[in-house]
């Protein structure tokens, strides 16, 4: 092998144009476009204009800034709600659907390797894929609960009613085969990795939604009412542990306080208290959605559950006997209906439970090392960053409901339902006889009704 000759030198186009500068060299040269920095004169690096002229803010106006844009959003996002509150439940249905949509995004991203997703383009097509499956059997699920009676009268309706959770099995099946065939060489562990991270967002958040959507169903104050309390507890921490703060709560949120986390409980209790009182004043939100397309002005009719009348209670003689300024005394009976003793376990459990919802969002961004789930909205972070301890609460809600507040009796819908499902035509034909016979009977329909239904309807075979 010939050995290398010393001294020899490769020429380059344009004399060092092939070679990169030093920083030396580059110092005084500047990017085309961009403003310089630094610029060499006899010699003598000096600062350029354009820094003396717009200098780099202070922390303090950065601060300022935040606070700014962040109360302006703020401002934003409270208007936006209350006009999509007074509207209807169909935007409040909206607001909601947005929000699963969001929240889940931001979830997936932060678990997300772009350099390996880049190589697994259906990685991210399957995530919405199972998300969109996901919703579909939620959301098929409360419209087939809450609508029956239009839903199982439907012909186009009626075949996907019936057969909703196979249709919303088999989608799920189809995504799960495809996720096996797409499975690569080298990529199985982060592959796998997004499947679990993908199903468990979906029950944290989808599937915690969901109960969400159910309560507003059932009426918008077991939306409104929680969701409220989630906040009110919210702001009292901050306020209370600015102001009497001493001793940390949990490490993985350091300014949480003892102090902060108690008082907000306090507080969080007599708001519920108040807002209970204003609320259930209108039928508006105590009542359960017979129709989507009812607002405030229209509102909505119905006979209000038992908890929302109020009871007379008699306050012991040992309270009554207090003496008081002047000729002030405390009554002998006071009149609250049951719902209000319903909040205070809603308003503890927003205090003491539902925070640990925020906790958990905090270990989860520390894992990551992310500051917020993302930037949806300017100022606050993510859809995910305030959202956190809503949706425990709103399961919470649903849970409580159906357990001890929930009145159970036959809806249309479900006599509906057990005619449709469970007998042949010629059966359904007899309920109908049978309805009206008992409808002329009772006075509220004429013979001539029972008579033009033994015409149209088909005879006994």
């Amino acid at each position: 092998m010939a050995r290398p000759r010393k001294g020899v030198q490769f020429q380059h186009r344009g004399g060092n144009a092939g070679r990169r500068p030093s920083i030396s060299e580059s110092e005084g040269v500047s990017e085309p476009g961009s403003p310089t920095k630094y610029s060499t004169v006899n010699g003598k690096l000096e600062t350029s204009k354009e820094e003396d002229e717009n200098p780099p803010q202070s922390e303090y106006e950065k601060k300022k800034q935040t606070f700014i844009t962040r109360t302006i959003w703020t401002f934003v996002m409270i208007a936006a709600f209350f006009v999509a509150l007074f509207s209807g439940h169909i935007y409040i249905i909206g607001i909601v659907t947005a929000i699963q949509i969001v929240s889940f995004k931001e979830v997936i991203a932060i678990a997300n390797v772009p350099s390996r997703a880049k190589n697994l383009p259906f990685t991210r097509s399957l995530n919405w894929y199972f998300l969109g499956t996901t919703m579909y059997f939620l959301y098929g699920e409360s419209v087939i609960y809450y609508f029956k009676h239009i839903v199982l009268i439907d012909k186009v309706l009626l075949p996907f009613a019936t057969h909703h959770r196979f249709i919303s099995f088999m989608l799920y099946v189809i995504g799960f085969v495809f996720f096996v065939a797409s499975l690569q060489k080298g990529h199985y562990r982060f592959q796998f990795t997004q499947f679990a991270w993908t199903h468990m967002a979906l029950y944290l958040i989808n599937v915690q939604a969901h109960f969400i959507m159910n309560n507003i169903f059932e009426g918008l104050i077991w939306f409104f009412l929680p969701a409220a309390l989630v906040i009110v507890n919210d702001i009292f921490a901050y306020i209370c542990g600015v102001a009497f703060g001493r001793t940390q709560l949990i490490k993985l949120s350091p300014k949480k306080t003892v102090e902060g986390f108690v008082g907000a409980w306090i507080s969080t209790v007599i708001w519920a208290f108040g807002l209970t009182t204003l609320l259930i004043r209108y039928k508006y939100f105590i009542c359960p959605v017979n129709d989507l397309g009812a607002n405030i002005f229209t509102g909505l009719n119905c006979t209000p559950n038992p908890i929302f009348l109020p009871h007379a209670h008699h306050l012991p003689t040992l309270f009554t006997s207090i003496p008081l300024p002047g000729s002030l005394r405390l009554p002998q009976t006071i009149h609250i209906a049951p719902i209000h003793f319903h909040m205070q376990i809603f308003a503890t459990f927003a205090s003491l439970i539902a925070p640990f919802g925020g906790f958990f969002a905090s270990g989860l961004k520390r894992t990551f090392k992310v500051k917020d789930f993302g930037e949806s909205i300017p100022g606050h972070g993510g859809i995910t960053d305030r959202m956190d301890c809503q949706f425990i609460m709103g399961m919470f809600t649903f849970m409580y409901y159906q357990s001890f507040i929930a009145v159970y009796k036959a809806s249309v819908g479900e006599v509906i339902e057990m005619a449709v499902q469970g007998l042949d035509e010629e059966g359904v034909v007899e309920v109908v006889r049978g309805l009206g016979k008992f409808l002329v009977g009772q006075g509220v329909v004429g013979e001539e009704m029972l008579e033009c239904m033994n015409v149209g309807l088909p005879k006994r075979r």
